[in-house]
């Protein structure tokens, strides 16, 4: 499929990596793949147990001399459907399109972030003509759901202090600094009592989601949030009984769909003339962010199985809890006029009939103070509505660092190469730099990468001709680095 792109080893390794499934949790194959790639090349490989690779090429001639350059990126994706798609992603690879400038995936999403960094590194690994010092290439597992293959890994072994982490999605952007994050699981016991009524649907759909990083600063809907504030507004209309809530497929995307489904003795006319004017309030305070968004609410026929109802006292519990729970953005820097200083993302809710309720939320904050502050405050929200809390995957923030001769040798490199200025910036999300530079001593990194749109969704596309430049760009740094 994309054998006619440039650059062609890039993407001929791309196009291998997508047709092995490598969600999070589901990195075995790719990690397999990744040391016999190794083996078959005489090349050194590590791959520890919990399935990151270390991969080492000596450099070519006439670089022998110089100081070895780590190549670092992550082998898992977000593996998000369509809904619909019957595609099993734990064992399918991706079917993979072009569409003019971009290569995208159809019916899920691409895994851009970070299988064009794996492409990258084995298209530079495999090379016999490339210039470059001596590599160190490291790939590491999940670190979509919490760097814990970054937090896992050993590299005492490494001998490189200059790290090019190739997980950014921005051409012309060099990111040297990033947010922490932790994430909050919380959930509660409720109790359940014999439902009457009607059965009744309602679906939040066609809103535009994005990274819980990256792009919380658009104050996009979050399907969650907004599903179960409808909740709490249509109880007091038609005397619902809830039945069951989903919404959400990571603690690090913004949520795009949810539903619920419900018990009420009013009749469906009713039911549908309610919806029908809260759809249209959503859409016009959403028609900026989220101009797709659709509520529906539909009767369910009863399918023989019992289904019993949410006690009322733990209904208004629950909603009350999501009411106050914060979501989006919560503070901006004070140093860095633009950038999200501190946010919170509530990823996942599901209430199972016959179960109890839990969610998911991923807090991220570039100063460490503010993140424990907004755990806390969490923490303190889910215990006053009688639930239980726990944190897990809390990593640091990458923190700026005013001597970087890294950073200013490829600033240098990008002017020259292309004639404008690169930005160099802060983001609001999280990278793996900051977990490594507690790793490495005096680590000097910089992270880069091609144009991906949409990361993290279905709608994931790779610009090819980026995919072009950032290759040059980065075989330009490696032989031009001292």
């Amino acid at each position: 499929m994309l054998e006619q792109l440039q650059p062609k080893e890039v993407f001929h390794f791309f196009e291998e990596i997508c047709a092995i499934p490598h969600g999070s949790g589901n990195v075995d194959k790719i990690s397999d793949y990744l040391v016999a790639f190794a083996k078959e090349r005489g090349l050194s490989v590590m791959q520890d147990s919990l399935k990151n690779v270390i991969i080492t090429k000596q450099a070519t001639a006439g670089y022998e001399e110089k100081a070895p350059v780590i190549i670092q990126g992550h082998m898992d994706m977000v593996a998000v459907k369509e809904e619909g798609c019957t595609k099993d992603m734990m064992t399918d690879g991706l079917d993979l399109r072009v569409d003019g400038d971009y290569v995208y995936a159809q019916g899920t999403s691409l895994g851009g972030d970070d299988g064009i960094a794996v492409a990258y590194a084995l298209a530079l690994l495999d090379s016999t003509d490339i210039a470059h010092p001596p590599l160190e290439v490291v790939i590491t597992v999940d670190e979509e759901v919490g760097m814990d293959g970054a937090t896992g890994i050993d590299l005492s072994g490494l001998k490189g202090s200059m790290l090019l982490n190739i997980d950014s999605e921005t051409e012309g952007e060099l990111t040297v600094a990033c947010a922490g994050g932790v994430t909050v699981s919380a959930q509660w016991d409720v109790e359940w009592t014999q439902a009457e009524g009607t059965l009744y649907e309602l679906s939040l759909s066609g809103l535009t989601g994005g990274h819980s990083g990256t792009e919380i600063d658009k104050h996009r809907a979050n399907a969650n949030k907004v599903l179960l504030h409808l909740l709490y507004v249509l109880e007091r209309e038609i005397d619902l009984n809830l039945v069951s809530v989903r919404g959400g497929t990571k603690d690090n995307v913004i949520p795009r769909m949810a539903s619920a489904q419900f018990y009420s003795r009013a009749d469906a006319a009713q039911v549908q003339s309610i919806v029908s004017v809260m759809e249209q309030a959503l859409r016009e305070e959403w028609q900026q962010t989220d101009p797709g968004l659709i509520l529906q609410c539909r009767e369910l026929q009863d399918d023989g199985e019992p289904k019993d109802s949410l006690e009322k006292n733990d209904f208004f519990r629950l909603l009350s809890f999501f009411e106050k729970a914060p979501d989006g953005v919560q503070a901006m820097s004070s140093d860095l006029p633009g950038l999200v200083e501190t946010s919170l993302n509530m990823g996942t809710v599901c209430l199972t009939n016959g179960g109890g309720m839990k969610a998911g939320f991923l807090l991220r904050s570039s100063k460490e103070d503010a993140k424990k502050a907004l755990c806390a405050k969490l923490h303190k929200l889910v215990s006053e509505s009688q639930g239980a809390y726990s944190r897990s995957s809390d990593y640091p923030s990458w923190e700026f660092r005013k001597d970087s001769p890294l950073r200013e040798k490829m600033v240098q490199i990008y002017r020259d190469q292309f004639g404008k200025e690169p930005v160099v910036l802060s983001i609001h999300a999280g990278l793996e730099c900051g977990i490594l530079a507690q790793k490495i001593r005096n680590l000097d990194a910089v992270s880069f990468g091609p144009d991906i749109l949409d990361i993290h969704t279905t709608d994931e596309k790779l610009s090819i001709s980026s995919t072009q430049r950032t290759w040059e760009y980065l075989k330009t740094i490696l032989k031009e680095l001292s």
